[in-house]
């Protein structure tokens, strides 16, 4: 009876220090995910209070067209345009209409 005892007081602490753990690490990615959208927002503030450039004198003249852009060139702009869609600084909106602009 008392190795049984001894199996079931290790089951009942083991069970309960991953219960802890596991409530720490959730409390600890709610806290990173709070700050994250913190900074985000912050950033978005900053952006959002500079002042719009001055407007242009006078369009230029016509450069030549730029060539194509290469399927590789294409891909990079959008992993990049992705990842700042992942980070949060791009909305679904802003997202899809830069796309639509690197697609052509």
């Amino acid at each position: 009876m008392g190795l049984l005892r001894g199996v079931a007081r290790t089951a009942v602490v083991a069970g309960t220090a991953t219960a802890v753990s596991n409530r720490v690490s959730r409390r600890q990615a709610n806290r990173w995910s709070q700050q994250a959208e913190a900074q985000a927002y912050e950033q978005q503030q900053q952006a959002a209070s500079y002042a719009p450039p001055p407007p242009a004198p006078a369009p230029a003249p016509a450069a030549p067209a730029a060539p194509a852009a290469t399927e590789s060139d294409t891909l990079e702009q959008l992993t990049k345009l992705g990842q700042l869609k992942a980070a949060g600084v791009l909305t679904e909106e802003e997202f899809a209409a830069q796309k639509a602009k690197i697609l052509g």
